[in-house]
């Protein structure tokens, strides 16, 4: 039973200890938090021992009436991996600062640069670079949602090259300070977005092309995908593909899904932990392929989709298990995805 640690129990860091928790050959050894927030105390009521990143501020913890166990600095010391949920930059630094001089195992979420970490990771896409390494990185929400998909398409019939343009959502449901939004932002305003080249720190010999936007919305993204493929295959395949691949879910607008808040409502009707959805719901009347192309439309739940692949890579890196396929099963029968 491998000790993992949460640096940060923020959106992500929560959605990450309690599918940790859920696995029998990993638990959760603590989390960190900064500030005695709601976070901070909902923690400790889940059973996790908390531990502070800023020591001068035990006394606010204690105002608080939050319990405390110690340092972060004391945490560390006790684990076999710390996964850093903090704000993008800061876990590249942590790694230099920190985990580096005591010699800890670090995984890193997609805030930080490819190039600040080495190596980066997908379950299904390369699961197996990341085998006994010291430091990865978890791609963002977007890059997790396009290899998910990506990689069956490829495997089935190649691809030449991909054009996708990501609706993006424009805060997440408690970001209040960046609402209300009115109005339909380039973000950013110029093409290539930054979304195409992280894909190929996974899918290392395909061309992506991404454009990106925010709209007002905070419940998911939204991508529009354009394929040309290297081999001829139907509509019909493709659709076979997506409903065998791992973590995708081919969903019917017919039956009432054919928005991003009605995917949502699914997802608390299936009894998710905080209404997540952990796969990436592709519309089954936008698979297409038209004179060699695929066209089709997925959505994204920018909270949770990167939740999975966080146990995967730590069993990777633990070489707890050499298999991608049997990381992912097992964490899919953990976590209830289907």
């Amino acid at each position: 039973m491998k000790n993992i640690g949460i640096n940060g129990y923020g959106t992500i860091g929560k959605r990450v200890a309690d599918a940790v928790q859920a696995q029998d050959d990993m638990k959760i050894a603590g989390v960190t938090k900064r500030s005695p927030d709601f976070e901070a105390k909902t923690a400790v009521e889940r059973g996790y021992d908390l531990y502070i990143s800023v020591p001068e501020r035990e006394q606010e913890f204690i105002d608080a009436g939050i319990e405390v166990s110690g340092t972060a600095d004391e945490l560390f010391e006790k684990l076999d991996l710390v996964v850093d949920c903090t704000p993008g930059g800061v876990g590249a630094r942590n790694k230099e600062e920190i985990y580096k001089k005591i010699g800890l195992k670090a995984i890193f979420e997609g805030g930080e640069d490819h190039d600040a970490i080495g190596t980066s990771f997908n379950s299904t896409g390369n699961y197996t670079n990341s085998i006994d390494k010291d430091y990865v990185r978890v791609v963002s929400c977007n890059t997790t949602g396009l290899c998910r998909t990506l990689t069956p398409v490829k495997n089935l019939c190649g691809i030449k090259k991909v054009r996708a343009v990501m609706v993006r959502r424009g805060a997440d449901p408690s970001q209040v300070k960046k609402g209300p939004i009115n109005s339909i932002i380039p973000n950013p305003p110029k093409v290539p977005s930054h979304h195409g080249p992280d894909v190929q720190t996974i899918l290392e010999d395909i061309s992506v092309t991404t454009m990106a936007l925010l709209v007002p919305t905070t419940l998911m993204h939204q991508h529009n995908i354009m394929v040309e493929l290297e081999n001829s295959v139907s509509t019909d395949d493709i659709l076979d593909e997506f409903e065998k691949a791992y973590r995708v879910m081919p969903v019917a607008a017919s039956l009432g899904l054919g928005s991003t808040a009605e995917i949502m409502e699914y997802a608390k009707d299936l009894g998710r932990s905080r209404g997540d959805m952990y796969e990436i719901p592709v519309w089954k009347e936008s698979v297409n392929v038209v004179d060699n192309e695929l066209f089709y439309m997925q959505a994204v739940h920018q909270e949770s989709d990167v939740v999975p692949e966080n146990v995967d890579a730590i069993r990777a890196m633990l070489g707890l298990e050499d298999e991608a396929e049997k990381s992912i099963l097992k964490t899919n029968k953990a976590m209830n995805i289907l």
